[in-house]
């Protein structure tokens, strides 16, 4: 934990600010899950209806709160939250939930609960009000208890049909917006500069500019891919998902893909690096036919044959004009 001269620390709360950091910490929750199920709700309408019965349940837990601090302390609630308090358990930013998937939404939401039952259980050792005490030991039980309580609204509102068909979704949406961009970009880094690369490797035969060559290559394919992917298609109709991330996804995997050949030429002498780069084009060309029996469901000897002829093709005419 690090300690912050302008943040108080938790055991220098008094009995109030525990209350009231209490209360600002389960309004946080409900917005972070109401975030989650709005995010959820157009593709995975049955666990967005989880995340809103969480929600629900978060604001009794704050109403709870709010009541007996009204008994206790009167009507105006301190302003406390968890970031002007030193080693407090943090939350990831509410804008970050969109980049998250359906599964670590749902481990994000376990550790939050986790994170709150640890907590009650320390503000309850702090108080001597009986009331208080026994409430923040409630709350700690009812957090401790939210893996039932999330069960229960899952088995409301997921059933096996709903579960199957959101994990379906989640599958598919994984596909079109990073394996089927990333894919497409490993497939024209690795093949579409093997004539570049390879032609000036053998007209030149100097590795440093087979290398300058190999990573401009690379790079202007990645910038190139990377906004074509980006500027086709907004995802809003296809279902594919964000432009931006399939766009990196494109981007990365091409320059990636031109880069696995270029790097050998690093090494000084022509025909070391020339026998690395053949070695490492046969083995990215494996990969691609790999990544496209495993994700796509093509099969692989029919991925194999497609990707190294291909390959073969481009590395010979690469080599052919080079020789010239």
């Amino acid at each position: 934990m690090r300690f912050s001269l302008s943040r108080k620390r938790f055991k220098d709360l008094s009995e109030q600010e525990v209350l009231a950091l209490a209360i600002s910490s389960e309004e946080d929750d409900a917005q972070i899950y109401r975030g989650y199920a709005e995010n959820l709700r157009a593709d995975y309408p049955a666990s967005a209806a989880v995340f809103d019965g969480m929600a629900v349940e978060e604001d009794g837990h704050r109403q709870r709160l709010i009541d007996l601090h009204r008994v206790r302390f009167g009507d105006v609630i301190p302003l406390i939250r968890r970031e002007h308090v030193s080693g407090f358990y943090a939350r990831r930013p509410v804008w970050l939930i969109e980049n998250l998937s359906l599964e670590r939404i749902r481990t994000e939401a376990e550790a939050m609960e986790q994170d709150a039952t640890r907590f009650y259980h320390a503000a309850a050792a702090r108080t001597s009000d009986a009331a208080t005490r026994k409430l923040l030991g409630d709350l700690a039980a009812a957090e401790a208890g939210h893996q039932a309580t999330a069960e229960k609204l899952e088995n409301q509102h997921l059933n096996d049909d709903a579960k199957s068909s959101e994990e379906e979704q989640a599958r598919r949406r994984f596909l079109l917006t990073w394996v089927q961009p990333g894919l497409a970009g490993l497939m024209d880094g690795s093949v579409s500069t093997l004539a570049p690369i390879f032609a000036t490797a053998f007209a030149t035969q100097d590795t440093w500019t087979t290398f300058l060559v190999g990573l401009a290559a690379s790079v202007g394919a990645g910038i190139s891919m990377g906004f074509t992917e980006a500027a086709s298609d907004d995802g809003e109709l296809s279902g594919r998902g964000s432009p931006v991330k399939r766009g990196f996804a494109s981007g990365i995997m091409t320059t990636l893909g031109g880069l696995g050949h270029a790097l050998p030429y690093l090494i000084t002498d022509f025909w070391t690096a020339t026998v690395i780069a053949i070695i490492v084009v046969f083995v990215e060309l494996w990969a691609i036919a790999w990544i496209q029996n495993k994700f796509m469901q093509t099969p692989f000897f029919r991925a194999a044959f497609q990707v190294v002829v291909g390959g073969a093709l481009v590395f010979g005419a690469g080599v052919l004009i080079g020789s010239g």
